[in-house]
């Protein structure tokens, strides 16, 4: 596998956990009287740090143990 597909394989996964992890910690703004413009199904606290931290490590285990199946031969058989 090449870096670059590897990089590409990288970015995919991490937007597919990215979307996973956007419902976690979640708690809706609620009532929303006297703040203009903001609906009321938005979160309170939105903790993107947290859930991109917490994206970049599950997304880089698993890219790491498809790139080792990968890189080890054991998925030939399963492809060819």
């Amino acid at each position: 596998m090449g870096w670059l597909t590897a990089l590409g394989m990288f970015i995919v996964i991490w937007w597919v956990v990215l979307f996973t992890t956007l419902s976690l910690w979640v708690k809706p703004h609620g009532d929303v009287d006297g703040h203009f413009g903001t609906a009321g199904s938005a979160p309170e606290k939105p903790n993107l740090g947290r859930k991109m931290l917490l994206t970049t490590l599950i997304a880089f285990f698993v890219w790491l143990s498809i790139v080792a199946l990968v890189n080890t031969g054991i998925l030939e058989g399963w492809i060819s």
